[in-house]
């Protein structure tokens, strides 16, 4: 799923070629995608596209300094592409086309459970009920973020991912704040001294900044393709890394698997040398599953 960095680079790219010039027409390929009624995607036609913003993991496209606007939430395989004007879109994964006086924005999805949406609200008021809550990471204070993280006791990872409590950060990004902050994604909110609550905020402010501002320096002059967004960058840390050397260590990166989703951590750097149970595996092995990174060795 696009997250805070990903996002980003969409909003700049659509506001450097496109913001303060008039979409011609929406073509829904899929009609499911559109999750409302009102306002009528034609009631938009020959309007202004004024910015585009983030929402969360969304993306906010204004026509009006209280709207309307057109919600794009890109879920897990949405993915945006720029096509010149009265180009054909790509395939049966095109959900939908914003034609604009440059060019065409694309959306589509290379999932058959079709998860993207698009929401077209008429105000401010009726964006807000799509906002889901968290704070911004970026902006927080460290008492705005400290109060934050410890508001429910949970563990990290899924503090650090609920939309609820952070705007913009998902699978991939938490595993590298996590990392930076050399931190398991297992601990508890509660347990976090105030120490550790401002390398937190520091390592998820620096992170996401950091690759934000890489993303938009990559794709200079250019736009990316469906496979430019992505989880899995080469240069990740340990996100997407099992079994490769850390950076810093040199260790070799673990993972933790439950349902379709996967944690990747350094051992030595994030956990003193133990090794976090697996869901799955360590219920499988028992009392062979390995506790430090030595066992693994010595295997």
């Amino acid at each position: 799923m696009p997250e805070l960095p990903d996002v980003e680079l969409y909003c700049h790219k659509i506001n450097e070629t496109y913001g303060g010039t008039e979409l011609k027409s929406i073509r829904l390929l899929n009609p499911f995608v559109l999750r409302t009624v009102e306002p009528s995607p034609g009631s938009l036609e020959n309007k202004t596209l004024l910015r585009a913003s983030r929402l969360g993991k969304r993306v906010a496209l204004e026509f009006g300094d209280n709207g309307p606007f057109i919600v794009v939430h890109l879920m897990i395989a949405g993915r945006f592409q720029f096509k010149p004007s009265g180009s054909k879109p790509p395939g049966r994964i095109s959900l939908a086309v914003f034609e604009m006086e440059k060019g065409a924005i694309v959306l589509t999805e290379a999932s058959k459970k079709r998860r993207a949406s698009i929401h077209i609200v008429a105000d401010r008021d009726e964006l807000s009920h799509l906002d889901p809550g968290g704070i911004d990471v970026l902006s927080a204070s460290l008492a705005e973020f400290s109060e934050q993280i410890k508001r429910e006791n949970r563990t990290l990872k899924r503090a650090l991912t609920s939309p609820r409590m952070f705007s913009g950060i998902g699978n991939a990004y938490s595993d590298e704040i996590l990392h930076r902050a050399k931190l398991s994604p297992v601990r508890l909110t509660s347990s976090l001294s105030d120490d550790e609550c401002r390398d937190l905020q520091l390592a998820a402010q620096t992170t996401l900044i950091e690759w934000r501002n890489r993303l938009i320096k990559e794709f200079e002059g250019r736009f990316p393709g469906p496979g430019d967004v992505t989880a899995f960058r080469p240069d990740f840390a340990v996100h997407g890394k099992y079994g490769e050397p850390c950076p810093v260590c040199g260790h070799k990166v673990q993972r933790i698997t439950y349902a379709e989703n996967e944690t990747n951590y350094c051992a030595h750097c994030q956990n003193e040398g133990r090794l976090l149970a697996d869901r799955s595996l360590s219920r499988l092995l028992k009392s062979d599953w390995p506790k430090k990174l030595e066992d693994l060795d010595s295997d």
